[in-house]
């Protein structure tokens, strides 16, 4: 049975350390959750995400309804045993891909109408649909079927988002038959307050066992991303886990911490390390640079994880620029491991009253380059 328990608060902010409960084990919050789309985690093995001390992954089931299909890995185990993870795992409706695939779907109010990105063939996305494709997967926290609208949208728009989006969480809740499964609900709204408020209220009153955010970091301005997150989370329960979905640049994390959320996925960790983006304790680093031709020195001097204990940066240029495939489980690695240990960093610091600290020194790196 999902069960979700606040264990301290922050004095200075509203950041809080929690645990949630779950069928395949517990997971520590704040988290975040790499993602897995199509069921791995690009360029790492599942052993390598649990070494890094990650205890939940997130998986498409859009991506997984289409290959392998949900029937298929319910037959193999579902998601743990066809992945072999034995961890939480998280599942996204496919509500997103509404928004990604424009063009080849077509909202109705029964669900969505959409052509494969794959081969083309025709399927017709339902709220019941949806959970019943997560159910079959295994997922221990699935997410409703939502109406994700582009930025910007009119008003008017994204009234008609927010009834739909509400009007298919209460049939995805209705649909849902397993009681171990956790069911999130997710806030749409775009920018506009009442709007937001009007779709948190109406969530909370259907009832769920956490609350997601959705529709941000979708071409807003950040600041805008920063108070409609502040204002959501202010009509939502506090006594149920918040998940920011897709906000992943490490001060956007400890700035949505700071506001009460407790949940993230991203895949600017392992994208940016495929593109050859580093995170580090000092900023960002762009390996391809020249600079690196002969810098002796590891990715990041404070880092412990493999790759920083054993390749210098000159070597983890040289491969990328010959595209070699190892430097994508290289870079990945250590992206990754840089996530891990902020995610640690957070936890500890709300536990000894000091995240407020911790706050200041990731915002104060932004967006730069390392120096």
């Amino acid at each position: 049975m999902f069960k979700f328990e606040i264990l301290k608060k922050d004095n200075g902010t509203n950041s809080r350390l929690a645990r949630m409960h779950t069928a395949h084990g517990a997971v520590d919050t704040p988290a975040f959750m790499p993602v897995a789309t199509q069921g791995a985690v690009k360029a790492l093995s599942p052993d390598e995400v649990a070494d890094m001390g990650f205890q939940m992954v997130i998986v498409n089931a859009y991506h997984m309804f289409l290959r392998p299909g949900h029937k298929t890995v319910r037959e193999l185990g579902g998601l743990h045993g066809f992945m072999h993870w034995d961890k939480p795992v998280t599942t996204d409706s496919g509500g997103y891909q509404v928004l990604s695939l424009a063009k080849s779907r077509k909202i109705k109010d029964g669900g969505i109408l959409f052509r494969s990105h794959l081969d083309g063939t025709e399927h017709f996305l339902t709220p019941e649909l949806a959970i019943e494709v997560q159910q079959d997967l295994g997922a221990d926290i699935m997410m409703c079927l939502d109406e994700c609208p582009p930025f910007p949208s009119t008003e008017e728009y994204m009234k008609t988002s927010v009834a739909l989006t509400t009007a298919w969480a209460g049939l995805c809740k209705k649909a849902k038959t397993h009681s171990e499964k956790a069911l999130f609900g997710i806030v749409q709204g775009g920018v506009y307050p009442k709007l937001r408020e009007r779709s948190a209220l109406e969530l909370a009153d259907i009832g769920f066992d956490g609350y997601s955010l959705g529709g941000l970091g979708v071409g807003e301005d950040q600041s805008s991303t920063y108070d409609t997150t502040e204002l959501t989370l202010s009509f939502l329960p506090q006594e149920k886990p918040r998940y920011l979905m897709g906000l992943g640049n490490p001060e956007d994390i400890v700035t949505a911490v700071s506001q009460g959320v407790d949940l993230f996925d991203c895949v600017i960790p392992t994208r940016n390390a495929r593109n050859g983006t580093l995170f580090t304790s000092r900023g960002k680093l762009v390996i391809k640079n020249a600079r690196y031709a002969k810098d002796e020195r590891p990715l990041d001097e404070s880092c412990e994880c493999y790759t920083c204990r054993t390749f210098s940066r000159a070597y983890l240029r040289h491969l990328f620029i010959a595209k070699e495939i190892l430097v994508l489980r290289l870079l990945t690695l250590h992206n990754l491991s840089f996530y891990a240990e902020l995610m640690r960093n957070i936890r500890n610091s709300i536990a000894q009253e000091n995240f407020s600290n911790l706050l200041s020194s990731v915002q104060s790196l932004g967006g730069n380059e390392e120096n």
